[in-house]
């Protein structure tokens, strides 16, 4: 029997209602394209996506893409207002919603279908859900299909959006209506200050809102380090935003409520009170939370498991996996799409070999090489200024038990990045571990610093300790130098190999 298709060749087992691959993915986003990917590249292993929605996702419709499609012209312009000798910018809001309509193939998904059979990966259109060990039902408008797998079903559904009974029938916008928006609000409140609250307050603001901003904590990102929150704040407050911390909403009403489709205002005006007794009125309400992994209906109960197992990854049969927003791990898609990578790697060098299928959980199915233990996870939420993060903030580090040194500057701390902006707004922070001189988190906050992230990413998975990141030179005048003048703020003992030094003097 040859193990990468079994007793018979895949095709010669499809029928109407009954398909058979070696790899089964429920859910077509970048996640469920890229485990497909790895799972069957360089194989005779075949694969099916299924997917009831547009094939690339949320990512690259109603996300990552049309999110920076509108926030980059909104930054340019306040470029243009922060450096001497340019005359300011003036936003086209028409021609920034049709940019964006580009970069989202005005919500067609045929470029994505044809790169699936360009890698040999048949797509299954329909709602997909588990009906028995191994065998998932995909249910459509032409009836739909059972598809077997020969070794692994992966469940890469994404994440749904979290809305407060108390909004719901506000029909208020979600993410995907302010990615989406073809009618811009006047008054648009938020409530939320997570990534997507503070991101959509800057286009918003930039494409003519006037923004109010909910947020019950009291910060901005409060996962971030507090000089993240500070800048944000700053930035959005002089953007025009009117942000209001440790603000509790205690009812919504908006008689007029209306359905009337992607990114245009559902309705009449939405009227707010607040705990305080103040009473909000704004033509749009966004919703922004939080998400959850989108696991209601995928059939965990026919393979008897329930969503806190699957989360969990407790008693998970070696077949199933769970990668992306569904498993409950950071829900960034850069993220998810390494999960996918390794998760697909296993699963190939398991199904390609003579040994068991694979181990339980949503780990991979095989030992990958080289693999490290703990790889940080990245991100970068687009504000102006652009916070940069990767890693453990100085609270977390301690609290995970680490004796911790941190060095911090002011982005104009050095030319390259003075030289972006009259008056930039940021800092860098390392918070570097005090034993060892490993960098166990890095934030840069200010203008381009999505760029300057990778290299503390790089730092933390090589375990690439201080003294030896000094001898990497950065470009002069580059925004990059603020590592040097972040390893010059750090205890000279530390800048010293480990041979050579005492402990820090703190």
């Amino acid at each position: 029997m040859d193990a990468k298709t079994g007793d018979v060749k895949a095709h010669d087992e499809q029928t109407r209602d009954e398909q058979t691959y070696d790899v089964v993915v429920v859910g077509g986003g970048p996640v469920g394209e890229n485990v497909a990917q790895y799972a069957t590249e360089g194989t005779e292993l075949t694969a099916a996506i299924v997917e009831r929605e547009l094939v690339g996702g949320e990512c690259s419709f109603y996300a990552c893409v049309p999110s920076k499609a509108l926030l980059r012209p909104v930054e340019v312009v306040a470029t243009t207002a922060s450096v001497s000798g340019v005359g300011r910018a003036r936003l086209d809001v028409d021609a920034v919603l049709a940019r964006r309509d580009e970069w989202v193939s005005a919500y067609d998904d045929a470029g994505h279908v044809s790169w699936a059979e360009s890698e040999g990966i048949d797509v299954v259109r329909g709602h997909g859900r588990l009906v028995g060990e191994r065998t998932v039902r995909v249910d459509s408008g032409d009836g739909g299909v059972t598809l077997h797998a020969r070794h692994a079903v992966v469940l890469a559904m994404g994440s749904v959006p979290t809305v407060p009974a108390m909004y719901a029938d506000a029909r208020p916008w979600g993410s995907r209506d302010a990615t989406g928006v073809k009618e811009v609000p006047a008054r648009l409140t938020i409530v939320g200050g997570g990534v997507v609250a503070c991101e959509a307050a800057t286009w918003m603001a930039g494409l003519g809102s006037s923004v109010t901003m909910l947020v019950r904590e009291d910060r901005l990102l409060t996962s971030q380090e507090e000089l993240a929150s500070t800048a944000v704040l700053e930035s959005l407050t002089k953007a025009g935003c009117d942000v209001r911390l440790r603000a509790t909403v205690t009812s919504c009403d908006r008689p007029e409520a209306e359905d009337t489709g992607l990114g245009r205002v559902h309705g009449g005006p939405v009227t707010l009170i607040t705990a305080d007794g103040e009473e909000l009125v704004a033509d749009e309400l966004l919703v922004a939370t939080g998400r959850r992994p989108n696991l209601d209906d995928v059939g965990l109960g026919a393979v008897g498991l329930s969503p806190e197992q699957l989360l969990d990854g407790v008693d998970l049969p070696s077949w199933l996996h769970v990668v992306g927003d569904a498993s409950g791990e950071a829900p960034l898609t850069h993220w998810g799409k390494y999960r996918a990578r390794v998760v697909g790697a296993g699963i190939a060098a398991s199904a390609t070999s003579d040994t068991d299928p694979g181990t339980p959980g949503p780990a991979a199915s095989a030992p990958v090489p080289g693999l490290p233990d703990d790889v940080p996870v990245p991100q970068v939420v687009f504000t102006d200024p652009q916070v940069a993060t990767v890693g453990r903030t100085e609270r977390a580090a301690r609290e995970a038990g680490h004796d911790v040194v941190v060095s911090e500057v002011p982005v104009d701390a050095v030319t390259g990045a003075a030289l972006l902006r009259d008056k930039p707004v940021g800092g860098a922070r390392l918070v570097v571990d005090a034993a060892s001189g490993l960098v166990l988190g890095a934030t840069f906050v200010g203008p381009a610093v999505a760029e300057l992230v990778h290299a503390a990413t790089v730092a933390i998975v090589g375990r690439v300790p201080v003294h030896v990141l000094r001898h990497a030179v950065p470009s002069y005048p580059t925004a990059s130098e603020l590592w040097l003048r972040m390893l010059e703020e750090l205890p000279r003992e530390l800048r010293q190999p480990h041979e050579l030094r005492e402990p820090p003097n703190r």
